[in-house]
């Protein structure tokens, strides 16, 4: 089955200012600023596949030894799902002493699995984690690295202003990069953390102007493509694939955002897996009386 949508429709915007990268980090010194520009693509289903339904908040998505994993997110069970590429569902990998606080994404290197247990919806926690497991599926001990924002001073309750929520998570040689899903400004902010255990402060290197509530992340390192999933609205009637071309942290240079309108009716999407450059799999939550889904989509 295949459907087709049209890509957002975008002003160009020559320079963020503020709202750019510009910094002084152990990263090195950058300046860059950040376009978004439209498109004029049409984008495809190529393929769409349902999953179990004890995945019916899939909140994201990695590939490892062939096998692609999942999680839910907050409330649910501490679990990592994998299933094969045709949804089904293979082997359930329990974490008992682990609490999912709020599990919002996935990332892995060669060695192990990061899980982003980084939501934060209106801003009051005071224990964001992400936990590390190594990717041997027999063995299931775990590292907690922890950390908090140093330019957050206050944990009170806000809804549709917070702005330490966080949805997605990449790796990136020795960092994780986080993602944030600043609701009040409609950017993302990004921090960065080592992949030793331990507390820290999280590291701010930069925003994008995304003009979007960032879901999820993903980086293939050796295309150097970043994606990412969004929603231009609090309600998330419609949400989009940002693709940014030749990303990484030490260049000196310009990049460009590249929107597209995911063409799915209303859901929530909260992964994303590139394929290849111009293909990438994203899965949705259950509605009510619906199913949790998987999409193959092509830009």
């Amino acid at each position: 089955m295949k459907k087709k949508g049209s890509v957002v429709q975008l002003d160009r915007i020559s320079d963020f200012g503020s709202e750019g990268w510009g910094f002084e980090s152990s990263l090195g010194h950058l300046l860059i600023f950040f376009f978004i520009i439209t498109r004029l693509d049409a984008q495809t289903i190529v393929s769409e596949t349902e999953l179990p339904i004890s995945v019916y908040e899939t909140s994201g998505l990695e590939i490892v030894d062939n096998y692609l994993i999942t999680i839910n997110d907050s409330g649910n069970p501490s679990n990592l799902y994998y299933l094969n590429k045709d949804g089904e569902m293979l082997n359930k990998r329990m974490f008992n002493d682990l609490k999912n606080n709020d599990w919002e994404d996935l990332t892995a290197d060669e060695e192990f699995i990061y899980i982003a247990d980084i939501g934060n919806n209106i801003d009051t926690r005071e224990n964001l984690r992400i936990i590390k497991i190594p990717i041997n599926s027999e063995n299931n001990s775990f590292e907690i690295i922890n950390f908090h924002y140093p330019e957050q001073v206050k944990f009170i309750t806000l809804q549709k202003s917070s702005q330490y929520d966080a949805e997605g998570l990449i790796t990136i040689d020795d960092n994780l990069i986080i993602f944030t899903k600043n609701k009040l400004k409609k950017i993302t902010e990004i921090y960065t953390l080592p992949k030793t255990a331990g507390t820290y402060e999280a590291k701010k290197i930069g925003s994008l102007n995304t003009q979007s509530i960032i879901t999820a992340a993903d980086y293939d390192s050796k295309t150097k493509l970043l994606a990412l999933t969004g929603s231009r609205s609090f309600k998330g009637d419609k949400y989009y694939i940002l693709k940014i071309e030749d990303f990484d942290l030490e260049s000196k240079k310009d990049y460009k955002i590249n929107m597209y309108e995911i063409p799915i009716e209303k859901t929530q999407v909260e992964s994303i897996k590139i394929i290849d450059k111009n293909n990438f799999l994203i899965t949705s939550e259950a509605e009510l009386f619906g199913k949790p889904m998987m999409y193959k989509i092509s830009l």
